[in-house]
């Protein structure tokens, strides 16, 4: 790698992203809210910061609410345990999962009981001895949502793939008795009012690729994992050296001729390189990776 003086950094990526069904979503749930019991958030543990929409906090209107931490499996595990403690300091009951392995799913009900203890508590004294519970479950497109149901219900599944926006209605799933879901599709806000978020979301898919420059978030990624996890740039792509001194661009140049993508004349893909770069964070190639941490509590 060629030992230049690092440039100031590259601009943060301006993305803004509202499709016209996410209107549509948001103004079903905020007539669906009133039909449940709890709401059930779910954030990606990589970036539980950038992943939590504010515009979901308005619409819960005060319900009961959990937070449920997906991708666990892909997230630092120091980092989410920081985060759990956070929100418990808070007063959020809060929950790791891995929905692609099962781990931590079966913590899910008895957290929702124990948030709606006191109002279980109500209903039986009068008389509503087994009432059914029902949650609504939000979150920002590609969190999970539609995973965690599959592993809950017995009956319909939910539909899964790795992109966002594929749970376009409102959908209820019974997952035991006396205990239903709604499955509400990812909705993401009208603007990102910090580019640092928009920028989190993109790294990790919940953006679709195709309404940003991957190039350049593929370098803004580089420049933070430089900063965050060297050690991990280095293993995976054979980097050297003190990597916080290079651009963004120069570790993906760099990455391109370490993996050989060569076009005529020798020039770097660049374009592939990026690709490479995004896809091998967001399946967790490049080790557990934490790109927010939970804010420091006071003593």
């Amino acid at each position: 790698m060629r030992n230049e003086k690092k440039q100031p950094e590259s601009e943060a990526v301006s993305i803004q992203w509202f499709p016209g069904h996410m209107t549509r979503t948001k103004r079903q749930m905020e007539k669906y809210i009133k039909q449940v019991d709890a709401v059930a958030e779910l954030v990606d543990a990589r970036v539980p910061v950038s992943s939590r929409n504010p515009v979901l906090h308005k619409l819960i209107q005060g319900k009961p609410r959990v937070i449920l931490m997906t991708k666990s499996d892909m997230a630092d595990p120091v980092a989410t345990k920081g985060w759990l403690e956070y929100y418990r300091s808070q007063g959020i009951p809060a929950i790791a999962l891995d929905c692609r392995s099962g781990k931590g799913i079966s913590g899910f009900i008895p957290l929702v009981r124990e948030v709606l203890r006191d109002r279980i508590a109500a209903w039986e004294k009068k008389g509503m001895v087994g009432r059914t519970i029902r949650v609504m479950v939000v979150g920002i497109p590609n969190v999970g949502k539609s995973s965690l149901i599959n592993r809950l219900c017995k009956g319909g599944k939910a539909n899964v793939e790795d992109r966002p926006g594929v749970t376009r209605e409102n959908r209820w799933f019974a997952i035991g008795k006396g205990f239903d879901l709604l499955d509400t599709p990812g909705v993401l806000w009208p603007k990102f009012e910090d580019k640092l978020v928009g920028e989190h979301l993109a790294f990790t898919g919940a953006v679709r690729d195709e309404v940003v420059d991957t190039e350049h978030l593929a370098a803004r990624l580089l420049e933070l994992l430089a900063a965050l996890y060297p050690e991990a740039l280095r293993q995976r792509y054979r980097l050297e050296g003190g990597l916080e001194q290079y651009r963004g661009d120069q570790l993906l140049e760099q990455i391109g001729k370490n993996r050989g993508m060569l076009m005529a004349g020798g020039v770097v893909n660049t374009e592939r390189a990026s690709i490479a770069v995004l896809d091998e964070f967001r399946s967790a190639k490049l080790g557990r990776i934490t790109l927010e941490k939970a804010p420091a509590r006071p003593q």
